[in-house]
C-alpha cells in the first residue's frame, strides 16, 4: 500500500488538525504547551513512517514554506490584537526595550558559548547560530497566555511580537554582512528600515481603501494573497518584510487613529470594520492550521539521537541558564518584583527553526549539532509549562476573576454596540479592537 496516496494524506492531515484542536484543550487545562504535544506527535509519526519504509527527510522542503506563512499569520494575528492608545505607550515601550535588550544580550552570550565549545566556529558564524536561539516564539506564547490577567497578557503579546520582528531583522543584518559587496552597514540598515515603514504605511492605506470598495463576498483570501505577495516582494527587495505585515495589522486594528482629518472622509468605517472582523477570524484559523502542520513536520524531521550527546547537553544547559539569568535581570529592572510567571515564559519555536534552516551555506559549521536547537526548544517549553502550572496553583482566583472581567467587558461592549448609534462612540483616540466592534 502506498503510504502517501491521496486519501492517506487527507486522512493524516485531518487527524492531525483534530488532534491539534484536542491538544489546545489539554493545554488550557494543564498549561502544557500545545506545540510541545505537536512535536511529540511528529516524533511518533516519524517512527510510523520509518516502519512503512518512508523517508521523513522528504518533509524538510515543506518546513520553510509553512514556517514563512505561519510567521506572517502569527504576526498579523498579534497585530490585530494590539491597541495603540496613549495609556498603552509605556507598556509598549517597556515590552520593546525588554525584547530588544534580551535578544541582543542572549545572542551575545549564546555566541560566546558556541564559539568556545563548537569546533571551527568563528564569532561571525556563532552570532548567526545564536540569534535564532535568542528569539521568543509568539507562536507558542500568544496561545498560551490567554489565561493571564490582561496587563500580563498584553506584555507577552507585545514582547513576543517585537522579539520576532527584531530577531529576524538582526538575523538578516548578520547574513548581509557575510558578503562585503552587499553589506550596506548600519546606516544602510536603518535607511532600509525607514523605507520599509514608509512603504508599509502607503500599502496599508491603499489596501484598506481599495478593499472596502470590493463587493465580492470572497475577498479575504485575496487580501491574504496580497499580504503574502508584499512580504515576498519585500524579501526580494531586501526590505524588513515582517514590518509590512505588522503595520498593516496595526492600521486596520486602529483605524480611527490612522484615519484622521481629511483622510477620515475616505474611510467607510462600517465596511472596514467588517473586513477587520472577518480578517481576524480567518487569520486565527489559518495560523492555527499552519502552526499545527509546521510543528508536526518539525517533529517528523528531528533526530532524537542528537540529544544523547554530552556536548549538546552542556551547551544547551549553558544557553538556557543565560536566557533566564538575562531575563530575570531585565524583568526586575523594568517590571519590579511582579515578574512571575513572565520570567518563565520565554519559549523558542517556529522562528528559531525557520531561521536555523535559513543560515547561508558559507556560514554553516559542521561541528554544530542540531540537537542544541531541539534541546533549547524543548527546555524552554518545559520551563514555561512549569511556570504556568506554578502560577495557576498560586493564583487560581486571580485567573478566574480576570476571565470573568474579560467576559463582562465583551458583554458590555456588545450591548453598547447594538444599542448606540456609531457616531456617538466615535471619540478621538479610541482604537484597537474597540474600533472594530
Amino acid at each position: 500500500m502506498e503510504i502517501f496516496s491521496s486519501y492517506n494524506v487527507i486522512i493524516g492531515i485531518s487527524l492531525t488538525i483534530i488532534l491539534s484542536f484536542i491538544f489546545n484543550g489539554v493545554a488550557k487545562k494543564t498549561n502544557v504547551p500545545a506545540v510541545l504535544l505537536l512535536i511529540i506527535l511528529g516524533v511518533v509519526l516519524q517512527y510510523i513512517l520509518k516502519a512503512f519504509g518512508a523517508d521523513p527527510n522528504q518533509f524538510l522542503s515543506m518546513l520553510e514554506v509553512l514556517g514563512i506563512v505561519g510567521l506572517i499569520m502569527i504576526v498579523l494575528e498579534a497585530a490585530l490584537e494590539l491597541e495603540l492608545k496613549s495609556d498603552k505607550l509605556m507598556p509598549i515601550l517597556k515590552s520593546m526595550a525588554i525584547a530588544l535588550i534580551g535578544l541582543v544580550a542572549s545572542a551575545f552570550i549564546a555566541a560566546v558559548i558556541l564559539k568556545a565549545l563548537v569546533k571551527d566556529m568563528s564569532m561571525q558564524s556563532a552570532w548567526l547560530y545564536a540569534t535564532p536561539l535568542s528569539i521568543l516564539s509568539s507562536a507558542i506564547i500568544i496561545p498560551s497566555v490567554s489565561g493571564l490577567v490582561e496587563s500580563k497578557k498584553e506584555f507577552h503579546i507585545y514582547e513576543s511580537t517585537f522579539s520576532d520582528i527584531l530577531g529576524i531583522m538582526l538575523f538578516y543584518f548578520l547574513t548581509g554582512r557575510l558578503n562585503p559587496a552587499e553589506d550596506s552597514g548600519v546606516g544602510g540598515f536603518f535607511l532600509n528600515l525607514i523605507l520599509t515603514i514608509v512603504i508599509s504605511l502607503v500599502a496599508s492605506y491603499a489596501i484598506i481603501l481599495i478593499f472596502q470598495k470590493i463587493k465580492s463576498q470572497v475577498k479575504l483570501f485575496l487580501l491574504i494573497a496580497v499580504l503574502l505577495l508584499l512580504y515576498a516582494l519585500g524579501k526580494k527587495m531586501h526590505l524588513s518584510s515582517l514590518i509590512i505585515i505588522l503595520i498593516f495589522g496595526l492600521v486596520i486594528a486602529n483605524m480611527k487613529l490612522f484615519f484622521q482629518g481629511q483622510l477620515r472622509q475616505y474611510l467607510d468605517l462600517e465596511k472596514a470594520k467588517h473586513i477587520y472582523h472577518e480578517l481576524h477570524v480567518i487569520t486565527a484559523e489559518t495560523a492555527f492550521v499552519v502552526r499545527t502542520l509546521f510543528f508536526v513536520i518539525f517533529g517528523i524531521t528531528i533526530v532524537l539521537s542528537s540529544l544523547l550527546s554530552l556536548k549538546v547537553t552542556l551547551i544547551s544547559i549553558l544557553i538556557l541558564i543565560s536566557i533566564y539569568a538575562i531575563r530575570y535581570g531585565l524583568l526586575r529592572l523594568f517590571m519590579g518584583k511582579d515578574i512571575f510567571p513572565q520570567l518563565f515564559i520565554a519559549p523558542r519555536g517556529l522562528i528559531t527553526v525557520l531561521l536555523f534552516y535559513a543560515i547561508p551555506a558559507e556560514a554553516i559549521v559542521e561541528g554544530f549539532e542540531p540537537g542544541i536547537l531541539l534541546f533549547v526548544i524543548i527546555g524552554t517549553s518545559l520551563v514555561m509549562t512549569g511556570g504556568m502550572i506554578r502560577d495557576k496553583k498560586m493564583n487560581p482566583q486571580r485567573i478566574e476573576e480576570a476571565t470573568e472581567e474579560e467576559i463582562n467587558i465583551e458583554e458590555t461592549e456588545y450591548f453598547i454596540n447594538n444599542t448606540t448609534d456609531l457616531s456617538e462612540l466615535d471619540t478621538p483616540g479610541s482604537g484597537g479592537e474597540h474600533d472594530a466592534e
